[in-house]
């Protein structure tokens, strides 16, 4: 009797301990970090400035990523139009301070960044529309989509970056931080492609 009552216990206890775990990966299953384009992270200290970069990591897969369309070739970024700077939601970015961004003065606050990529030069966008879903906008309460939220009129900043060519290609879309006297090179690097975005402390 003793062993059936033991033996009985040590089932429900199993039974008990597997529908934790199952709760746990389905919970596990909806973290950013199980998306195909996971959630990245950069930050830096510029100055008295904290700089911090929350983005979509998406990966080449076989893709071909920048460039211009034609009747023949397809790419995942067009030249010439609207991105979001990465996967998923539009990428953002916050200052505890105020910044140069490519000689001219960005406040502190929370931007998304949107780029428009060229053969030889991105415009990069710092809008104060935060929450996009890449450059669209759903409302969970009323279930409306809108697909073009996005909208460059509101823009606080808009600098022109010349892009260089990479001798060895970025599988994963990567922004970082690289110390550059003083300030930082805010780094986009992706296929072969790699934007620098000067950041120094303002003047005086």
């Amino acid at each position: 009797m003793f062993r059936t009552r033991s033996l009985y216990r040590f089932i429900c206890l199993m039974a008990v301990a597997g529908a934790i775990c199952a709760s746990d990966t389905a919970a596990q299953d909806l973290h950013p970090s199980r998306r195909p384009s996971p959630v990245g992270i950069a930050k830096t200290h510029i100055g008295d400035t904290y700089a911090k970069v929350t983005y979509g990591r998406p990966y080449m897969r076989n893709r071909a990523i920048f460039g211009a369309n034609s009747e023949s070739e397809t790419y995942l970024v067009p030249f010439g139009q609207i991105w979001r700077t990465g996967a998923n939601e539009a990428t953002e970015i916050t200052l505890t301070g105020p910044l140069m961004v490519a000689g001219q003065r960005l406040a502190a606050g929370t931007y998304a960044i949107f780029t428009v990529p060229g053969p030889s030069s991105w415009t990069i966008h710092f809008s104060p529309q935060l929450g996009l879903d890449g450059t669209a906008m759903m409302d969970a309460a009323t279930g409306e989509f809108t697909p073009n939220a996005y909208d460059p009129a509101n823009d606080v900043l808009v600098v022109e970056i010349p892009s260089a060519a990479l001798d060895e290609e970025v599988d994963q879309f990567t922004i970082g931080f690289e110390a550059a006297g003083e300030g930082a090179h805010l780094v986009l690097a992706w296929e072969e492609t790699e934007v620098r975005i000067p950041l120094a402390p303002p003047a005086g």
